[in-house]
Formats: structure tokens, sequence, C-alpha cells
């Protein structure tokens, strides 16, 4: 059982009564109800909480960070994203869902501006696997179909990935690297693209496919730390 912490600021569900009436338990309640529904230990926090519901123990007892932010990146805490970025350095996983990309922790952890080009015209959007035996595309087709959902197009500022698993495609031309994987410390960190607010993206069954095969993916291998510093010698150093 893995233990997975979703992340929503929850504003959208406080202000719009599209998102209200969409999403009744917020973003993160819809979320946490499929992978409990897939055997994993779910809990959730929002912005608003103290440590923006992410204290010490909470991270300490999180292997799956999922982390969804739009309306308020710039209030989320400083102190609180070095200790996710340390948590991840560790091992922790971290799955970062559409706006994300202009998240703190997730430019902290690539190092870049990770702008975009993006438009809402209630447009198609078709998701390609171009990396189909990745483990975060197990159990898909060749593509995946959302009717209606904002455009993200390209250039996206992010470094290469070390795994692009998706490339979605848009109504009106652009493309988009939507599946991205990360290597970072011991942890791993993917990037997943669709989940507009005022769509209901994250209902989609092959939406909740990847999000579960994500959380699976990134989990904490348990491999042992690695060892820095001074070193002696394996073996005897003849002297020359």
């Amino acid at each position: 059982m893995i233990k997975v912490t979703v992340w929503n600021e929850n504003r959208h569900e406080q202000k719009n009564p599209t998102v209200q009436e969409i999403y009744p338990k917020g973003i993160h309640g819809a979320i946490a109800e499929f992978l409990e529904n897939a055997g994993h230990d779910v809990k959730t926090a929002t912005l608003d909480e103290p440590e923006h519901g992410l204290t010490e123990e909470v991270l300490n007892n999180t292997d799956v960070l999922v982390w969804w932010g739009h309306l308020a990146h710039d209030e989320v805490d400083d102190e609180v994203v070095n200790k996710v970025q340390q948590r991840v350095l560790n091992g922790m996983g971290l799955l970062v869902l559409h706006s994300g990309h202009f998240s703190k922790i997730f430019k902290k952890l690539m190092g870049t501006s990770c702008d975009l080009k993006w438009r809402e015209a209630d447009e198609k959007e078709r998701i390609w696997i171009v990396n189909p035996s990745h483990p975060v595309a197990n159990g898909l087709g060749e593509y995946i179909e959302l009717e209606k959902e904002e455009m993200y197009g390209e250039h996206f500022d992010i470094p290469a990935p070390d795994d692009l698993v998706f490339v979605s495609w848009f109504e009106g031309g652009e493309v988009f690297r939507s599946g991205c994987a990360y290597n970072r410390g011991k942890g791993k960190v993917f990037y997943f693209r669709p989940g507009h607010e005022t769509y209901p993206t994250y209902y989609n069954k092959d939406v909740q496919t990847v999000i579960t095969n994500a959380v699976s993916f990134l989990a904490p291998s348990g491999s042992q730390a690695p060892v820095y510093g001074n070193a002696k010698p394996l073996e005897a150093i003849v002297a020359k």
C-alpha cells in the first residue's frame, strides 16, 4: 500500500460555481477517491491549512505527493517548498498535474521557467502514448482523447525529460510534451498535463489510469542511500 498525499490549493472550488459543480469534494477529493479505490492509503492537504497541510510529519509519512495548483503559486511558503524538495531528493515521488507546471516546487526541481503557450477554447486534446513500454502507460491504448481541454503548447521551457511518455495534439494545431519523467536525487518526478479545473478531466478513466500508474511508478524504491564524502579504498593501494 502506497502512502499518497494529494495536495490542492483549493481556490477555484471556493470561487467558481462551475468548478464547485464539477468537483463538489474539490479536485483533491476527486483524485483521492479513485486512488483510494485502487488500494492506496490516501490523505489530502490544501493551501489554507497550517503549513499548507504539509507538516514534517505528513511529508515523512508520504511516499508520493500529488500536486495541483494554479491561482496561488506565490502563496506557497518557501520553507514548505524546500522541505518538499528535500523529501523528493531523499526518495519521495512527486506527481505534478496540469497548471502545477508553474508551481514553486516544480520550477525549483526543474531549474527553468517552466513557461509555455496556453489557450482556453474548448478544444479536443489527443494524448499520444509515445513510450508504450513505460510503466505509466500500462493499460492504455494508442492515445487518450479528451473532448474539451485547455491547450498547452510548445515551447515548454523544461529540461529534456529522462523519459517522455506522452505527447499531446490539440484541435488548434499545437503539440505539447504532456507526460515527462525525471530522476531527482533518490526520488522521481512525473509531470502530467491535462486537468483544467472547468472540465471533468479527472473523472476520465484513462486519466485516472495514468495517475494511478504514476503513483506506483513514483513510489520509493527502497534502495540504499548512497554514501558521500571521503572514502577508504576497497582494495589495497600499492605504492608506486
